[in-house]
């Protein structure tokens, strides 16, 4: 902004003229407009047709499940909360924990051995993972439920020399525990390399920062590489989860009441297959879908080095807009209208 003289300013009281500073206009300010342009918005068709397509497809499906007699949801409503089916749910839930807390101590021990300087270690982690991630699931768990035919005693004592006592394989080793033991090493396979991906993704260059600085090798592990590796280990470690909840299911085979074994017996009972198998998978989808939230706030926790302040949660939201709608009715005025 510059300025200029004017010249015929003149001094009232003593009748002389004195230069008086003006602004002078900006001229490189931009012109003022009475309403600022507006942009076209972009129309897709063929989104909305789609839409409509996707709608019309889901109420179809919608008013099938209502109206089609062949559901059957009076079973499925009779039986969705009996007492054998909580019972066998109980026995799933049971399996998915010890195979998991098993599976994953385990797959730690292989993958730190994978990672180690220790040659023969390296080795014996590498072929124990190849193996049992070769044979399918349900080899495995016939094979530990028939393991007596191989050995039907077994004692514990000195490597190749005496030993102290000796105990019958069936008297220790019954369908559960077979199941668990299959379930728990076949899972060791593939939390080993989950754990191993999500070891390796930490820079080691933080590690080496680390060393110089003195932190010893344990706490470098619990306070650098855990929290960086949980972020990668999560997603994965959790559809594994997922898979051997599900994966639980084979275990019919071994006469063992899960949930799938026990509604196939109802069903065998009564005829009712559609109902019966609604009921099995309502409590799959419910029990996923809890261990998903669970999912979504563990990852929460483990990012908190990622971003200085995380997105609110979901709860967080639903609460924050409510508030919202609190306050909007709360200050407006008397008699006012929307």
């Amino acid at each position: 902004m510059s300025a200029f003289i004017a010249p015929d300013a003149v001094d009232k009281a003593g009748g002389r003229s004195e230069p008086v500073l003006e602004a002078a206009p900006d001229e490189s300010a931009a012109p003022t407009t009475d309403s600022a342009p507006k942009v076209a918005k972009q129309w897709h068709p063929w989104r909305w047709v789609i839409s409509a397509v996707a709608l019309i497809l889901l109420a179809q499906f919608v008013h099938g499940l209502v109206t089609n007699p062949g559901w059957d949801w009076p079973t499925f409503a009779k039986y969705i909360t009996a007492k054998s089916v909580l019972a066998s749910l109980k026995v799933t839930l049971e399996l998915t924990a010890w195979g998991t807390a098993l599976g994953f101590l385990l797959g730690t021990a292989l993958a730190i051995a994978r990672l180690s300087n220790n040659p023969v270690l390296r080795v014996i982690s590498w072929c124990y993972i190849w193996a049992f991630r070769s044979i399918p699931l349900i080899v495995q768990l016939l094979f530990w439920f028939n393991i007596a035919y191989l050995y039907n005693t077994l004692s514990v004592g000195i490597p190749f020399g005496p030993s102290f006592f000796t105990f019958e394989v069936n008297g220790v080793i019954s369908g559960f525990t077979a199941a668990v033991i299959g379930l728990a090493l076949h899972q060791a396979a593939y939390s080993a390399e989950i754990i191993r991906a999500g070891i390796i993704s930490v820079d080691a260059g933080q590690l080496e920062a680390a060393a110089a600085l003195g932190i010893p090798k344990v706490r470098q592990f619990r306070s650098i590489v855990v929290p960086q590796a949980m972020r990668s280990i999560l997603p994965n470690a959790t559809n594994e989860v997922i898979s051997l909840f599900k994966g639980t299911s084979i275990v019919s085979v071994m006469a063992i009441a899960e949930l799938f074994y026990q509604v196939q017996v109802i069903y065998g009972r009564n005829g009712r297959v559609v109902p019966l198998l609604l009921v099995a998978t309502a409590w799959y989808i419910v029990l996923t879908t809890v261990l998903s939230v669970a999912q979504y706030y563990i990852e929460r926790h483990y990012a908190k080095g990622t971003q200085r302040t995380p997105p609110p949660s979901p709860a967080q939201r639903a609460w924050q807009k409510l508030r919202e709608i609190a306050d909007s009715g709360s200050t407006a005025p008397r008699g006012a209208t929307r």
